[in-house]
């Protein structure tokens, strides 16, 4: 069946978040369906779209985001935007997404993954390791402060949220003497500038889906599948599905620090993960490996091979 495609009188609206890294996200979208059918800037629409998540005085706050809400902060308004037909697809950080979708919309189109690893930022010093005892660091990730204490327990950890031009300003003006930003993001905003160094993963592993960006869509809308199909990166498709069906199994929210990352290699699938105690005072890793097909399948057994290794209050542990 053919479907209609966008025109500059009726174009494809593509919902987002309006921070920088959002709309580059958008951006990059709206350039590959252009790409792919061969269609003009104005037969698409970037509509921004404010969610609770983009409050000033939540993004200011210095309580924890897991006291004000969780994934849905950043997507609530934007999956309402699209159920009643505002907009017709939206773009999202795939590592902002609860591992299941509101009813009547689905998450099948991944674009290519950037790069997965953190970056440690300071202005002072290159690695977490040239930290000197009882340094600040800023981070509002309960992963990434799981994950530093658990390797340096000796530091202190302060709430840090914002842009990236925000949380540099906080390093001048000495409230840390390091923070920790996504390389993906960097990369996408072309911040070569950033003083920063790239974590190994073996050093401090990722968030779940870190890098990739996923595009939204109405279940029933046959004309949006088609199109998103021509720009779905499979093989990211592939890793996210271990990745999130990990996540899923864990139950895993802004309130669990879980880390995981799957590569692939020659048909087989390689699933990294990792559970950490909210104070770092333990973590459990392990990887598991079989064929993409049964990635999912992976994620949760490996998911379920780390909690049988802890006890009941592992993740409620205060």
């Amino acid at each position: 069946m053919t479907h209609a495609y966008p025109t500059p009188d009726a174009p494809l609206k593509i919902g987002t978040r309006g921070s920088p890294l959002a709309l580059a996200q958008a951006h990059e979208t709206r350039r590959r369906l252009m790409a792919a059918f061969d269609l003009p800037e104005a037969a698409f629409e970037v509509v921004v779209i404010h969610t609770t998540g983009d409050d000033r005085a939540l993004i200011d706050a210095d309580r924890p985001l897991k006291e004000v809400g969780n994934k849905g902060l950043f997507t609530k308004e934007i999956e309402e935007a699209m159920l009643d037909g505002r907009i017709d697809i939206a773009v999202h950080s795939m590592k902002d997404m609860p591992t299941e979708q509101p009813e009547g919309l689905v998450l099948d189109c991944n674009l290519p993954r950037e790069d997965t690893r953190d970056a440690f930022v300071s202005l002072n010093y290159r690695a977490i390791s040239d930290l000197p005892k009882g340094a600040v660091v800023g981070t509002s990730s309960l992963r990434r402060k799981a994950q530093l204490l658990n390797r340096r327990p000796d530091l202190e950890i302060v709430e840090f949220r914002g842009n990236v031009q925000t949380r540099l300003k906080k390093l001048e003006d000495g409230v840390a003497e390091a923070t920790f930003l996504a390389m993906a993001g960097l990369n996408r905003l072309g911040m070569d500038g950033v003083p920063k160094t790239a974590i190994p993963t073996d050093e401090m592993l990722n968030a779940v889906a870190q890098g990739a960006i996923g595009i939204e869509r109405r279940a029933d809308d046959m004309r949006v599948k088609d199109m998103l199909d021509a720009i779905h990166d499979v093989e990211t498709g592939q890793r996210l599905a271990a990745e999130r069906a990990f996540l899923g199994a864990l139950d895993g929210s802004c309130e669990t620090p879980i880390a995981a990352l799957a590569t692939l290699e020659n048909g087989t699938l390689t699933l990294r993960g990792e559970i950490l105690r909210t104070d770092g005072s333990e973590a459990v890793s392990d990887q598991i490996s079989g064929p993409i097909a049964e990635g999912p399948a992976l994620g949760r057994k490996l998911a379920e091979d780390l909690l049988s290794r802890v006890g009941d209050d592992f993740f409620d542990w205060r």
